[in-house]
């Protein structure tokens, strides 16, 4: 009967297996965009017809800072948008207002088995509307509350030219006696020293993070009568829909949200709830305004010595604004001036983006456990610059961190073996009480004391080591290094689920193995429980990253030797002084 039970229990998990690595084949893998929403596309994206016949220009702040009243005005429909192309970057810059209206990151393909999809952050498209916006408002200024201004440029298309490392675009307007200029500047990305799997793996030199900041200018020449003043504003436009670099395991743990740097705090999240329940508006001495999702963030970065107005809103659409408005610039008749700020669209790389506003590289959000989160983090990345593989580093780096609590794990383990030791006796007592609750608590408090175990020393050090663990998790799950990184065999990306599920599988199996090692509890109903949960856990990382279920499972492994290790000591102690 044994040898049938066991056989079938062996059947049903095989079948089960095979039922979760068919049901992970078929509703797995995320939903690719559709073809007119890429930058990519042959197709030329446009407004919808209904958006273009009639906008509303409520999104567009007033230049004393607030919402404008929104005003509905017929405008001519931008036909083409403007395409530019660099090595690590390909957007498109919408005519009427020269708005940033979709990017994408060819370095960052959105799913690893389509690496000629790139992701996309910005669309104005059937998925979701998320655009980076600036202008130039005030009673002089181009861009009005009954329309944003048409600008026009030499060529429909731009790209970074090989041997070249900067690409300027220039959109030109003129209204009157003053002639605009609203310049783009981008830079080469890549180093041509690298080979292409290099640059694929982000190597360190490989890549420049500051190819992903776009230069925004305008250049105002004022060849009128009188002075010209106006403001500019730069914001990010969002609508509610879901993080598209969001995994399973991520849905509701990563940050999808504005944050800005305040007089008060350099990095203060404002999520779409607080900006429903009350606008937001602050003057900042230079300041920064962004949007957080998993893995990027895209930001517009002021001049740091001027006093500009941050502010966050909603339009009547629905929209999500967070953005900023410079103090008032001036130009006198027959002068020139110039205003700009950095719009930076791309991959959470923390050393870059701290030296581009103070509290920006807070968007790498590791939550209440940052200042250990931080040095966790960049102990990885030392270990990765001498290994070269994000997989073997997050195994060097759990040897590193068991090695560090290697004596409170000790004292655990040895307590626990102790636990194990006089566990026969816990047994007779047991029998001898029956159901005595308070006689059978009594005896088993004696006897811990006249053992010298101390029934909290298995617990007390691991609560001590939970800050740690839980700070390791949020790095490895929020590192944009993570993202699509290989290790070795069927594991290709760490920041993904384990295609086949042997890690977690694994994972289970030893923690089963570390219970055996441990005291059986002498409430029957707690030693079920805790039998059940290697399974539990194993269902619950089965879409975990497979850079997280490989820490358990080298920590794990540590954790056995070392036990079996203390608990094989004691218990030849143990038997040697009942000899």
């Amino acid at each position: 009967m044994d040898i049938k039970r066991s056989i079938l229990i062996v059947a049903l998990a095989v079948v089960s297996y095979f039922m979760v690595l068919q049901w992970n084949q078929d509703y797995g893998q995320a939903d690719l965009p559709t073809q007119h929403s890429t930058v990519a596309s042959n197709s030329t994206p446009d407004l919808p017809d209904s958006a273009a016949a009639n906008l509303s220009h409520d999104d567009i702040p007033s230049a004393n800072s607030e919402q404008l009243k929104p005003e509905t005005t017929a405008v001519a429909n931008s036909n083409e948008l403007i395409r530019v192309k660099t090595d690590v970057l390909e957007l498109a810059i919408d005519p009427r207002g020269g708005d940033v209206v979709q990017l994408t990151l060819p370095q960052y393909p959105r799913r690893q088995d389509r690496p000629d999809v790139p992701f996309q952050l910005f669309d104005n498209g059937a998925e979701r509307t998320y655009l980076a916006q600036s202008g130039l408002i005030g009673s002089n200024a181009p861009d009005k509350s009954s329309g944003r201004a048409l600008w026009s440029s030499a060529q429909k298309s731009y790209q970074l030219a090989d041997g070249q490392d900067q690409l300027v675009v220039d959109l030109t307007l003129n209204e009157g006696s003053v002639n605009y200029v609203k310049r783009f500047i981008f830079k080469r990305g890549l180093n041509p020293e690298c080979s292409a799997k290099q640059q694929a793996l982000k190597k360190p030199g490989c890549v420049d993070p500051a190819s992903y900041q776009v230069e925004v200018r305008y250049l105002i020449d004022n060849q009128g009568e009188q002075t010209w003043s106006g403001n500019m504003f730069a914001q990010l436009k969002r609508d509610d829909s879901d993080d598209p670099s969001k995994t399973a395991a991520t849905s509701t743990a990563t940050y999808l949200g504005a944050a800005m740097a305040t007089a008060e705090s350099s990095y203060q999240k404002v999520s779409m709830k607080d900006i429903d329940k009350q606008p937001l508006k602050e003057t900042v001495t230079g300041g920064w305004v962004a949007w957080l999702q998993h893995y990027f963030v895209t930001a517009w970065i002021p001049a740091q010595d001027a006093n500009n107005v941050v502010q966050t809103r909603k339009d009547s659409q629905g929209n999500y604004i967070i953005g900023y408005t410079s103090p008032t610039l001036s130009v006198a008749p027959g002068a020139k001036a110039e205003i700009g700020a950095t719009l930076y669209a791309g991959p959470k790389i923390q050393k870059h983006l701290g030296t581009l506003a103070p509290g920006l590289e807070l968007t790498v959000d590791y939550g209440i456990l940052w200042f250990l989160a931080q040095p966790i983090f960049w102990l990885l990345g030392h270990i990765h610059a001498l290994l070269g593989n994000w997989g073997w580093s997050i195994i060097a780096l759990t040897i590193v961190i068991k090695l560090a609590f290697f004596p409170l794990s000790a004292a655990s383990y040895k307590s626990m073996a102790r636990m194990r030791a006089v566990a026969p006796k816990l047994a007779q007592l047991k029998e001898q009480h029956g159901d005595d609750r308070q006689k059978m608590s009594q005896a088993m408090m004696e006897l811990y004391k006249k053992e010298k175990i101390n029934p909290l020393g298995g617990c007390l050090p691991i609560l001590v080591q939970m800050p740690v663990f839980l700070a390791l998790y949020w790095v490895l799950l929020e590192s944009v290094e993570m993202r699509q990184a290989p290790w070795l065999l069927w594991i290709t990306d760490l920041s993904s689920k384990d295609p086949f599920f042997l890690l977690p599988i694994i994972m289970g199996a030893t923690m089963f193995i570390q219970q055996q090692l441990n005291p059986t509890p002498p409430d029957p109903m707690q030693a079920r429980v805790m039998k059940m949960m290697p399974i539990i856990f194993t269902f619950f990382f089965l879409w975990f990253p497979a850079g997280l279920v490989l820490y358990w499972v080298v920590n794990n492994c540590l954790s056995i030797a070392q036990q079996w290790y203390i608990t094989r000591k004691i218990e030849a102690a143990t038997k040697a002084a009942a000899a």
